[in-house]
C-alpha cells in the first residue's frame, strides 16, 4: 500500500483514537506528527496515546527525545519520511497523526527545508532582545527581511521569528526563497476532524479535567525534581507552564487550570491557520456527527483507487 493516510484538525478532537481505530482495521503503523508528543517524561500534559492504544498498534515517534533536547522540523521530517518507506516496504499503512502544522505539512507538501544548524549564542541574543524590547521587534525585524515568511508566521511564535532569523543571519537569503515544496510520489489522503467552537471548547476543558485528575500536576512536580527547568522550550507546552507556577507558589491551582483551557482554546484556534477548513485537500468531518462509516467508506474508496 503505496500510499499515506494522514489525520489532522484541533487538539481534543479525536484524532488519536479515530486513527488507531482505523490503523487497526487496514494493518498500518502510526506515525506521531504531534511536536509535544516526541518527547519523555511529558505523557499527560501532552494526551499522548495511552497503553491500550500503544499496545493494539505500533505508534512511532513518541519519546524519542528528552525535554532539554533540541529538536527541528528538518530532523522530523526525516525521520518520518523513513518511516513511511520502512512501512511501505512492510506492506503495511502508514498513518500520519497529528495538529503540529509544520510536521504535518513538512511531510505532505515534501518541503525543502534549510540544512542551517542553530546558532544558540545568536538565539539567546534574540531571546534576551525579545524580553528587553518585547516580541514584536523580532516579528517588525523579520517583516522587514522577508515579508513573505513573516506573514506565515503568528507574532507571538517567538522561536520560529528567531528560526527564521537565524536562518537569515547565517545564509543571507530570505528564509521564504530557502524552502521550496516538492510533494510526494505517491497518493495522500487528509482527513480533518473538527467541531463547532462551543464543543470542541467543552472537548478541551473536559480532557484538561482529565488531566489533572489523572496526575498533571504530580507529572510537573517530577519533571522539575529531574532538573528539567521551567524555562525550557519543552516546557512551554500547553499546560506545562501554569502548573509549574502553580507550583512555584506564585498561582491557585484553580487559575493555572483556568490558564490551561484558556490557553488551549487559543491554540485550537490558531490549528485552522494549519488545517483550513476551505483547503480541498483535506476532507472534513465534524465529530459530532456519526462519522464512522462515513470515514470508513472514504478510506475504502481511496485504497482501492491506489
Amino acid at each position: 500500500m503505496r500510499c499515506l493516510i494522514a489525520f489532522v484538525g484541533p487538539t481534543a478532537v479525536g484524532k488519536s483514537a479515530v486513527a488507531t481505530k482505523i490503523a487497526k482495521q487496514y494493518s498500518g503503523d502510526i506515525i506521531n506528527a504531534d511536536s509535544r508528543q516526541i518527547y519523555k517524561y511529558m505523557d499527560i500534559g501532552t494526551a499522548k496515546p495511552g497503553t491500550e492504544e500503544r499496545e493494539s498498534v505500533v505508534h512511532h515517534l513518541l519519546d524519542i527525545i528528552y525535554p532539554d533536547e533540541s529538536y527541528s522540523v528538518a530532523l522530523y521530517q526525516r525521520s518520518a519520511n523513513e518511516l513511511i518507506t520502512s512501512i511501505h516496504c512492510s506492506d503495511r499503512l502508514p498513518v500520519l497523526v497529528g495538529g503540529s502544522g509544520q510536521y504535518v505539512w513538512s511531510v505532505i507538501e515534501g518541503w525543502q527545508i534549510p540544512e542551517v544548524e542553530p546558532d544558540i549564542d545568536y538565539r539567546q541574543s534574540l531571546e534576551k532582545e525579545a524580553e528587553k524590547l518585547g516580541q514584536e521587534s523580532l516579528y517588525s525585524r523579520l517583516l522587514e527581511i522577508d515579508p513573505v515568511a513573516a506573514g506565515k508566521i503568528l507574532p507571538g511564535n517567538i522561536r520560529r521569528v528567531i528560526r527564521a532569523l537565524e536562518i537569515y543571519k547565517q545564509t543571507g537569503i530570505q528564509p521564504s526563497k530557502l524552502q521550496t515544496k516538492n510533494g510526494l510520489p505517491y497518493p495522500v489522503l487528509i482527513i480533518g476532524l473538527t467541531a463547532s467552537r462551543d464543543i470542541l471548547y467543552e472537548l478541551i476543558d473536559k480532557r484538561v479535567d482529565l488531566m489533572i485528575k489523572a496526575g498533571f500536576v504530580e507529572e510537573v512536580q517530577k519533571l522539575l525534581s529531574m532538573g528539567y527547568s521551567a524555562d525550557l522550550p519543552s516546557m512551554s507546552s500547553l499546560g506545562y507552564g501554569q502548573i509549574a507556577s502553580y507550583l512555584k507558589g506564585e498561582i491557585s491551582l484553580i487559575d493555572a487550570v483556568q490558564k490551561i483551557k484558556y490557553e488551549t482554546h487559543r491554540f485550537a484556534r490558531s490549528q485552522y491557520t494549519w488545517f483550513r477548513l476551505k483547503d480541498s485537500r483535506i476532507q472534513w468531518f465534524d465529530v459530532n456527527d456519526d462519522i464512522s462509516s462515513k470515514i470508513n467508506y472514504t478510506i475504502k474508496t481511496f485504497l482501492e483507487a491506489v
